[in-house]
């Protein structure tokens, strides 16, 4: 599947239709806090971090998440990625250990993500 980098909006119905052709309920994302985009569609989340760095992105403003469209909105975003562990940043594991990270890319995807 194609990396999608969304500045504007898409329509959820159009990220499930992805989620459905790529992993069944699930699509992969990678969120830059700073510029306020998300790349999706990759099959490693890796893969969205290159597109993002490619793009002018700094890495340590790159965030991975899983995004479960069907799922109600306080549950449908996941903060789970390896590209997530940064022990010199601060966050020791996969998740988004900071809470103000998680309430700025919940910020992002609800703004792109439009019903």
């Amino acid at each position: 599947m194609e990396i999608i980098v969304i500045r504007t909006s898409m329509r959820k119905a159009d990220l499930n239709m992805m989620a459905q052709q790529q992993f069944g309920d699930m699509v992969k994302a990678v969120v830059d806090v700073e510029q306020r985009i998300m790349a999706i569609g990759g099959e490693l989340h890796s893969d969205e971090e290159a597109i993002l760095l490619e793009q002018g992105s700094l890495q340590k403003n790159l965030w991975g998440i899983n995004l479960y469209p069907e799922r109600p909105l306080p549950e449908w975003i996941e903060f789970d990625s390896m590209i997530n562990v940064r022990p010199s940043g601060g966050n020791r594991s996969r998740y988004v250990e900071r809470a103000e990270i998680r309430d700025a890319v919940t910020a992002i995807v609800n703004r792109l993500v439009q019903d």
